[in-house]
């Protein structure tokens, strides 16, 4: 009986400090392209694996400040540094909540898990991704003192005490169009 009154007293504190300092939510998204696209054979046309050669021209290393917005952040000085492709070698800090999203299933349509929790404290111990005509595909691996977990960086993954972000410029000529096109299969 004590047991089940102490299990209950902690639910209730659990549940109220969920409800009062924020929780994370969890929303899954079909990310349809069309129906044709869905449901397209992979194609003789398309290889199975190919490269991309190119040399770095320049290596930026971007550090934003606390209660930045992580993916806003880059994507403006990936717009004032004139990036258009170049991959994300790496990324530390931490942020003060965080926001991304993880692939869901694993047939056509794919479906995506958005899970945000704007108040969940985290180290940044990774970053991964490629800038792909200015657009930025970032992964990040974020850890607490329970688990480390990660995901595509979403907005509102917002910096605590710092982030560093390491990016390898790559060349004119480089070509990443159809690096991340689910499409082209």
């Amino acid at each position: 009986m004590k047991n089940r009154i102490v299990a209950r007293t902690f639910l209730a504190v659990m549940g109220c400090s969920a409800i009062l300092g924020g929780q994370e939510t969890r929303t899954e998204v079909t990310k349809a392209t069309t129906p044709f696209a869905d449901s397209k054979a992979n194609s003789q046309k398309v290889p199975e694996g190919y490269a991309v050669s190119g040399q770095f021209e320049r290596i930026l290393v971007l550090r934003f400040k606390h209660e930045t917005d992580l993916l806003a952040g880059m994507e403006k000085m990936v717009q004032e540094q004139r990036v258009q492709n170049a991959v994300i070698l790496s990324g530390i800090g931490s942020v003060k909540g965080y926001h991304v999203h993880v692939v869901s299933n694993n047939r056509f349509p794919s479906k995506n898990v958005f899970i945000r929790d704007p108040t969940a404290p985290a180290d940044l111990i990774g970053m991964n991704g490629y800038v792909i005509n200015g657009r930025i595909h970032a992964h990040l691996t974020l850890a607490n003192p329970e688990r480390a977990f990660g995901g595509h960086l979403e907005p509102d993954t917002n910096v605590f005490t710092f982030a560093v972000v390491t990016l390898g410029v790559l060349g004119d000529g480089v070509d990443l169009s159809r690096m991340d096109d689910k499409t082209y299969r």
